[in-house]
């Protein structure tokens, strides 16, 4: 938890965590639809498919902790773990299967 001396020195602004917490999720709900087009066309099904999302937001993660937050995300998040690793993984999991039944149908119809 952080102390009181340590929000003196860095405040939190609410805004730009709010701010930050949207990015994130666009960029989630962005990859989830793009994960769940080409999972319909390659063609993917059942296990194979969800593991393909899995990888997928497990990499977006990775890439948004690198180069977005330049391995500190205690200085853009509240609380790292549940808005940077888990936040939005299950919201976007909704736009993937839409996605990719869409396209697996399409494909192999």
């Amino acid at each position: 938890m952080i102390d009181e001396r340590e929000l003196m020195i860095n405040p939190i602004v609410q805004e730009s965590v709010a701010h930050n917490a949207r990015t994130v999720s666009n960029i989630r709900s962005l990859t989830a639809s793009l994960f769940g087009v080409a999972a319909g066309t390659l063609g993917l099904e059942s296990l194979p498919g969800f593991l393909f999302y899995a990888i997928g937001t497990i990499i977006v993660s990775l890439l948004i902790f690198v180069t977005r937050t330049e391995a500190n995300p205690k200085g853009f998040f509240h609380s790292p773990i549940a808005d940077l690793w888990i936040g939005d993984a299950f919201g976007g999991l909704m736009s993937f299967v839409l996605t990719w039944t869409l396209f697996y149908g399409l494909v192999r119809a």
